[in-house]
Parts: structure tokens; sequence; C-alpha cells
């Protein structure tokens, strides 16, 4: 019994000791060391959210911004708080949430998947860090932010925060999306990239520039961006926030363009196209198509651009918050006419007789003289095919003068045939000289034009070995249809066996193709714009630029992008004054423009100009303006829109009256009213004031003459 009773006590004393040591070092934790492990505790809830840094404006000449931000509501998912739920946990949220923003469990868990992930989507998963929270829905509106914040407790690991998104003020109703550009997640091959050079101005949260403007300029544009400590519990509920490091905001871009003329030269372009949809084609009998176009306004002086549009175009804000799948398979769509396609800078288009001007500066140059005569006959027999006038009847033996006035083609195929027989009589000798070819590459046509925008086109000059090369390419192509006699049309039936035989051949009649625009030559709105800018401006070519400077959200400028000159046309300063003069009797009684340029102040705006009609196989007429005076060059194309001053001459007069502040009823010329202050482009930049308002240039300190 004493024995059994010493047991008792043993065991007891044992019981007690165990639960002083449990209370002791309870108490050691909860007391002695508490405030350690209550701040470790707190640490391991905290979550790093990068705050994206404002990207910087672009404003026009005048200050306008043309593109700025706006605050914007985002709900994000926290992915590593998501991933310690279960899953039926985390189906509950998503599905909760995806109701709340307006999508559905599957769209939402799309988005926050992995790009890494086998199952992805890859045109809607997360290429960035998982512990980066990942947004699911940009330019949300308040009221579902607050409703999430409100009720935090039954959307764990989600987070409502605002963020600055791109804005469109649109001065005067301008749109611009083709010249300004878009904004697009960064891809995981960028995000690695950055992380490689330490670029510490992306991250998985970036938007990048993927077009236009927003592409050339993305690192002055983007900033720098901010980090933002919030605080979670174990539940992925949202407790507060910690320590901020403010982003940086990006720096401005100044242009050249001009909010009000790009806004008429969109306007008058949209209202061409449709006019010319409506009118009828007598040559295949039905409207015309009138599918594309685009207007080109320069600075003569030194190739900067005042305004670029071109048609289709597209709303920049289905950018804003991320793009819908509808609408980017619209934006690539061949039945929308990609209208992510630049006519101005990317369409590559037959000029038609705009090349005729510049191909007078080459043989003036080359031995054909200011009294040349050539017969301006309706047709001429080239090696036995028929070439026949287009726009202009007969007119007998007549200068370069008249033959630009009225744009014969007749005359200028025998300019043509002349070179091509005093220089390259051998079809097959590609080194043959030609001076004709020679001064259209001289104007920069047949290569990029340099200007500030990504992708541009290179245009085509059909030379000699243009055409041997093409035929390498493609004799494999049109044998095979010659010896199987399966050609889709009768043109390629009789156009394969040629071509197989005899394709490298440079014949006459590509020379006199070659002399009126024709063929398989191809340019830009841009490239025209700048020959015809050296024209007017005495041969200097330049290289065409839309920014003009890059200022700090200080105000101070960090860069001036100065005028660059690409060369000089290879001219006597006689060829380009004859030619030049010759371009005034287009606007006169007889020429081309005449009908739509009557009552026009010539004496006061000594315009120049010249149309062109360019005929493609299998389509309508493609037409084309290009106008100029001492300040400015105005170029507008159609395709498919008829003739060149029926499709665009309205619209070009239009614009040059807004340039010179020319009353349309009274054909009067008031400097006070022209849509440039001054009507020149100025010379300084806008003022930037430390209130951060942007202020215009100085009217006084425009210098040019």
């Amino acid at each position: 019994m004493t024995r059994s009773r010493l047991r008792l006590v043993v065991v007891q004393v044992m019981i007690l000791s165990l639960f002083a040591t449990l209370l002791t070092r309870l108490f050691y934790l909860q007391v002695v060391s508490g405030d350690t492990y209550r701040t470790a505790a707190a640490a391991q809830t905290l979550r790093q959210v990068v705050i994206p840094a404002p990207r910087g404006l672009i404003v026009d000449d005048q200050g306008r911004p043309l593109v700025a931000n706006r605050s914007a509501w985002v709900i994000s998912v926290d992915r590593t708080l998501l991933n310690k739920m279960s899953t039926q946990q985390q189906r509950t949220v998503l599905t909760r949430v995806a109701g709340v923003v307006g999508q559905t469990y599957a769209q939402v868990l799309a988005r926050t998947r992995l790009c890494t992930d086998p199952k992805a989507d890859q045109s809607t998963c997360w290429s960035g860090p998982s512990v980066q929270p990942v947004p699911i829905a940009s330019n949300v509106s308040a009221g579902i932010a607050t409703e999430i914040l409100e009720r935090n407790e039954d959307f764990p690991s989600i987070l409502a925060q605002t963020q600055t998104v791109r804005a469109y003020p649109s001065p005067y109703g301008v749109s611009g999306a083709l010249v300004l550009g878009y904004l697009s997640q960064i891809t995981q091959g960028e995000l690695e990239r950055a992380l490689k050079t330490k670029d510490k101005s992306l991250t998985a949260a970036s938007l990048v520039g993927r077009s236009g403007l927003e592409q050339q300029y993305d690192q002055y544009l983007r900033g720098l961006p901010g980090y933002q400590q919030v605080a979670v519990n174990f539940a992925g509920q949202v407790l507060g926030q910690g320590q901020d490091i403010s982003p940086t905001p990006g720096d401005t871009l100044v242009t050249s363009l001009d909010a009000r003329v790009q806004a008429i030269a969109e306007k008058e372009l949209a209202q061409s196209i449709a006019k010319a949809r409506k009118s009828f084609d007598k040559v295949t009998g039905r409207n015309y198509v009138a599918d594309s176009g685009a207007v080109v306004v320069m600075d003569a002086h030194d190739g900067r651009i005042v305004a670029m549009a071109s048609s289709p175009t597209y709303d920049p804000n289905i950018w804003v918050g991320g793009i819908s799948q509808k609408n980017l398979n619209r934006l690539y769509s061949a039945k929308a006419n990609d209208p992510l396609l630049s006519r101005a800078t990317q369409g590559q288009y037959a000029p038609g007789s705009t090349l005729k001007p510049l191909l007078t500066v080459g043989a003036l140059n080359h031995g054909l003289s200011t009294k040349t005569l050539f017969d301006c006959s309706s047709s001429l027999n080239v090696g036995g095919h028929v070439f026949g006038n287009f726009e202009s009847e007969s007119f007998g033996p007549i200068t370069f003068q008249k033959a630009l006035q009225v744009s014969c083609d007749t005359f200028f195929y025998q300019v043509g045939l002349h070179f091509y027989n005093k220089y390259g009589r051998n079809p097959a000798n590609v080194k043959a000289y030609d001076p004709l070819v020679n001064i259209a590459k001289s104007f920069g046509y047949g290569k990029p034009t340099g200007i500030d925008l990504p992708g541009e086109a290179t245009g085509r000059i059909a030379d000699r070995k243009w055409k041997l090369a093409y035929w390498k390419q493609m004799r494999g192509y049109y044998c095979t249809m010659a010896r199987k006699g399966n050609a889709p049309n009768s043109f390629l039936a009789a156009f394969a066996p040629e071509f197989c035989s005899a394709g490298y051949l440079y014949n006459p009649g590509d020379a006199a193709n070659f002399a009126i625009g024709q063929g398989d030559t191809m340019v830009t709105p841009l490239q025209m714009a700048r020959a015809y800018a050296a024209i007017a401006n005495g041969g200097t070519l330049y290289q065409p630029s839309i920014g003009r400077a890059i200022v700090s959200p200080s105000g101070k400028v960090i860069k001036s992008i100065a005028p660059v000159v690409s060369g000089h046309v290879p001219s006597s300063k006689a060829a380009l004054r004859y030619v030049d003069q010759a371009l005034r009797t287009t606007l006169q009684p007889g020429g081309t423009l005449a009908w739509k340029f009557g009552g026009f102040p010539l004496d006061k705006v000594q315009l120049r100009g010249k149309t062109g009609t360019a005929e493609v196989v299998g389509k309508q007429t493609t037409g084309w303006v290009a106008t100029y005076t001492k300040d400015y060059v105005v170029v507008m194309m159609i395709s498919q829109g008829g003739t060149g001053s029926g499709s665009s001459g309205d619209a070009v007069r239009a614009i040059w009256n807004a340039l010179y502040g020319i009353n349309g009823t009274t054909n009067q010329v008031n400097a006070a009213h022209a849509v440039i202050p001054g009507v020149l482009l100025p010379d300084s930049l806008p003022i930037f004031t430390g209130d951060g308002s942007v202020l215009p240039p100085a009217l006084a300190e425009r210098k040019k003459s």
C-alpha cells in the first residue's frame, strides 16, 4: 500500500513538472520573447506590390496632350496567398471575384496561370514572377473596387488598387492611333532581358510600347516603378499598407504634330474615302472600293511631320486595361483590312504620275533641256505593245513644263525610251546606266526614310537588278504554272510562259512604264512627301521626324531632337527651279488640279502640285495628290479611289485653307485664322511651368522664312 502511494506521488510530481515546464516555456514565448515573434509573424505577412510609374505625356507642338494618364482601379490576385488555399477555396474565391468584375471563372483562371504552365493560354497568361500580384481586371468602376475592399473577408488574396492608365484627350477630335501607338503587357522574354541587363524600369507589371511613338520612345516614357508593402493575415485578407517607394513618372515627348492640323487631316481623309465609295467607276461598272488611304503634312524646311493620318484606323482606347479577344481579332483581320497597318509609312503603292517631276529633274541633268520637245500623242507603240495616255489628251509636240501641267503619259514614255536607247539597249545588262532610276533613288525612293516610327516599309524601285532578282525568286512558280497549264485566270495563263522564259529581261516597255510611275515600282506616302519637300527646299533630303524633345517631369529638356539631313539631290539648281515653276501650272487653267483649285489665291499662297492616277492589275486606280509651298508639303493618297484630283483634290485644298487661314468661300487669306499660330511651326518648345501646366510657345520666337 505504501509502495503504491509512493508511485502515485512520483507520477504527480512528474505531471506537475511537465506543466511547470510548459507554463515556463509559454511565459517565455509570449511575454519575454513576444515582441520578437510578433515582429517575425508580421514580417511573414508582408507582400511587395509593384506600383507602375505613370508614363510620360505625348504632346503636340503647342503643348496639347495627345496621350496622357488617368487614375483607374485595378483588381489583382496574389498567387502566393491563393496557392495556400485548398482547390475548392481557390475556385470559390476566383468565381466570386469573376462575378464582380464581369468575367467568367475560366477567364480569371486563365489570367492567373503562369505562362510557363503547360495548360496556360499564351494570349492571356501571366508572364511575370509568381510572387507578383496578377491583374485580372483593369479600369474597373469605383463601385466594384469598393465592394471588394469592404468585403475583404470574402475576397482573400484579392487586391483592389488605383493605378494610372493611358488616356487619350483627343483635342479637336484627334485619334492619331497609328502614329501614337499602343501598350501591352511585358512578355516573359522582355522581362528576362531586363533582369539580365539590370533594367530597373521594367517589372512584371510593366506595359510596353508596341507601335508608333509609344514604342519608339518607350525608354523615356516608361519612368521608374515604385513599390508598396501590403500586410495580409494567414487567410490572405488585407490588413493594411506598409512602407511605400514612390514611382518616378516618365518623361514627356514633345512632337512636331499639330493637333488642329491632325484633326483636319483625319477628317478630310475619312470624308474623301466615304465620298469615293459613293462614286461610280465607269471602268469596272461599280462604285470605287476606296479600301485605304493616307495623308501626310510635312514641314518643307526640315522634314518634321505636322500631321499624318491613315485609313482604316482604330480607337486607341480599346487597348486601355487590356484588349478583348474580339477587338484583337478585328485588328489583325484581313476582312477589316488590317487596321494596325499604317498606310502612311507601311503602305506601298504605285506612284503613277507623281513620279514625273522627279524624273524630269534627272532628264534635265542628263542631256535633255527645257526646250526639248516630244510628241504628246494619244498613244505610242512600244515593242509591239500600244501604250496610251491615261489622263491627258493629244497636244502635239510639247515641252517638259506642258507635259507636267497636263500629265502627258506619251511624252514621258519617250523620255524613258530615250535613255533606254542611249544607255541600256541590251535588256540583259543589269549594270546598264539609268539616270531616271538613279534620280528616283536620290529622292529617297526604294529605302526607308528613317522616320522615328517602327516598322517603316522600304518601297521598291523596279530597276534591272530588282527584275533579275525577282525572276530568280519566282521562276519556279511560274514555270510550273506554264508547264501544267493551271493558271487561275487568263492574264496569268498568258503571263506565266513569258515570265518563265524571259522574265529577267529589262525591255523598252519596262523603261516606258517606269517613266510614268507604273509597273512594279512602289512608294509610301511618306516617301512621296519627303521627295516633294526636297523640290520645295531646293534639293535637301531630310530624315522625317515627329519627336522634337524629351522633357523631364520637372520641365527640364533632357534631349533635343534636331532635324537630320539625309542627303542632297544631285541636280543643278536650274533643273530644280524649272520643275518647281512648272508645277505651279498644274493649278492654273489647263492643269490637272485646276478644276479643284479654282479661285485659290495663288498670288498670295504660291502652291505647286502634281496629280497621279496609278493603274494596278485586278484593282481600281489609286489616286495621288502631291502639293507644296515653301513652307509645307501635303500629300494624299486613296487606294482604289479613282483619279488623284477627283478623289483627293477637295480634301487637299481644305488642308491648305486651314494652314494659311484661307476663307473657303471668299478665298481671302488671313494669317490670324491659320490653325497654326503665325502659320509656321514654332521653333521653340512649349513652356513647362512649375505647377505642371504646359503652355504654348511664344509666338514671337517663330523665325522661319
